[in-house]
């Protein structure tokens, strides 16, 4: 079991590696631009430094953080060469990140039984897909995983989450288009309970609209499922798309005004050269990002982890 391990973790890591490759390539290609001709770290390499963090989408909030970090080590080293750069900005940045006292651990909850997740985020966002990458990856370590439509505002999204559930092999409980959400999310957990189900995925509808009406419609999905279980839900789990950048962060921000997300995934970062995003969004919300889409195989939706997340997205190709 441990040689399995080792070797998934070798591909998980790879995995990783390529999700994050334009990412890392397009820092690099920026960083090497604001140090070419200069060989000691400045004042005037710290600025370009800054907007290039900036530019990479890792937001303006943490990109001082960071720069006040490397600020203080420069002094501290007296002499530090752009040649170093690198090196320090990775450890100043995995720094930052495990420094955070809400980086996330583990996977589910095995005291919670049902371990109840509710997953909010706009349509785009590669929700729907996330929970079915969610679904197989709970079923692949052997728990009873539930599915539950409770986007009924749209007849795709119930489509959607029911070809993944027969994909995966897990059930699903939905409604007709244009039921109670709360409705769904109570026969969901309802029925989670009564088959001894490990985990239960709530989906809800992806409509950004004013906040007040959001947070009505989510506080009344949480009233209704502690009917049943009355800690649920365990998650709330934010799916934002790291390929819209700065949006992602608007989004973070509309999303934990209207309800308590406790978990974030942040989705598409194959697709990008905005990975900074992760950097900013998990640092700045002081809400652990919890998983990362790196690629489209079911395996390709990791677990984050800050430090490896640092070392891929340094990997010089």
């Amino acid at each position: 079991m441990s040689w399995y391990k080792k070797i998934f973790r070798k591909e998980e890591k790879e995995s990783l590696d390529k999700g994050l490759e334009k990412s890392s390539q397009g820092f690099f290609d920026k960083i090497s631009k604001a140090v070419v001709g200069k060989s000691k770290v400045d004042d005037e390499v710290l600025d370009d430094l800054e907007e290039v963090l900036i530019a990479s989408d890792v937001g303006a909030s943490t990109t001082i953080k960071i720069i006040d970090r490397i600020e203080k080590r420069v002094a501290r080293d007296k002499f530090v060469g752009t040649d170093e750069l690198d090196v320090i900005l990775r450890e100043e940045i995995t720094g930052l990140l495990l420094d955070n006292p809400h980086a996330q651990t583990g996977n589910v909850d095995d005291t919670k039984k049902p371990y109840v997740i509710m997953v909010v985020g706009v349509n785009g966002v590669g929700k729907t897909t996330t929970i079915g990458k969610l679904a197989h990856q709970f079923k692949s370590e052997g728990k009873k995983v539930v599915l539950g439509a409770a986007d009924t505002f749209r007849a795709a999204a119930t489509e959607q989450l029911t070809i993944w559930s027969e994909r995966v092999g897990v059930p699903i409980v939905k409604q007709n288009m244009g039921s109670d959400p709360a409705s769904v999310a109570f026969d969901t957990v309802q029925s989670a309970v009564a088959n001894n189900a490990d985990v239960v995925i709530i989906d809800t509808a992806g409509r950004l609209h004013n906040k007040v009406n959001l947070m009505n419609e989510l506080s009344k999905i949480k009233r209704v499922m502690q009917k049943v279980i009355v800690d649920a839900p365990h998650e709330i789990l934010l799916v934002l798309d790291g390929s819209t950048g700065q949006n992602a962060f608007e989004q973070a921000k509309q999303f934990t005004a209207a309800t308590e997300v406790n978990a974030l995934a942040v989705t598409k970062l194959d697709g990008t050269a905005k990975g900074g995003v992760v950097i900013g969004i998990s640092e700045e919300f002081q809400i652990p990002v919890k998983y990362i889409g790196v690629g489209e195989k079911m395996t390709d939706l990791q677990l984050f982890n800050p430090a490896e997340f640092v070392d891929s997205f340094f990997k010089k190709r």
